[in-house]
């Protein structure tokens, strides 16, 4: 499953690439974290996803070794569908179930590319003010790269 992830990534992807130990480890370390847009022979599309301290996402093609004891934010990996695809909902879909997944943590985070803030806008996520470390790590995701964040559902109901 791994090598047709890659595949998918390299597509979407071409400037941002991630090996192969990359997905490895992140399906290894948290499975309810992954969805895939597949049938018997191809995938189409994924989404990977999992709890961090906050504000502390992994840089770019980066293993995490283990999640974190006092995890306290769900990050979004990344969310990938190839072009053919696009269009038809396939990524409302596993956003909606990865948010439910995600609930049970205060926020959410997230690293914008491409252009895609108008995109995350829709699910609540908001650009944030970050210092110059996090400026520098997520850089390498390219100088379109923002930080997004959005308080989770459960909390709204909490307050």
């Amino acid at each position: 499953m791994i090598p047709k992830l890659l595949q998918v990534a390299d597509e979407v992807h071409p400037d941002l690439p991630e090996s192969g130990h990359v997905f490895t480890e992140r399906v290894q370390l948290f499975p309810k974290g992954c969805l895939t847009l597949a049938n018997e022979d191809k995938v189409y599309g994924y989404a990977i996803f999992h709890p961090i301290r906050h504000a502390q996402p992994p840089p770019l093609d980066s293993l995490l070794s283990r999640i974190p004891k006092d995890a306290d934010q769900y990050y979004i990996h990344d969310v990938a569908i190839l072009p053919e695809f696009c269009g038809h909902g396939h990524a409302a879909k596993g956003i909606d179930i990865l948010l439910q997944v995600a609930s049970r943590y205060p926020t959410t985070s997230l690293v914008s590319v491409y252009n895609t803030e108008p995109f995350w806008r829709r699910y609540g996520f908001k650009a944030e003010t970050i210092d110059a470390g996090l400026w520098k790590k997520i850089r390498k995701y390219g100088d379109d790269a923002v930080y997004m964040s959005r308080r989770n559902a459960a909390v709204y109901e909490k307050d």
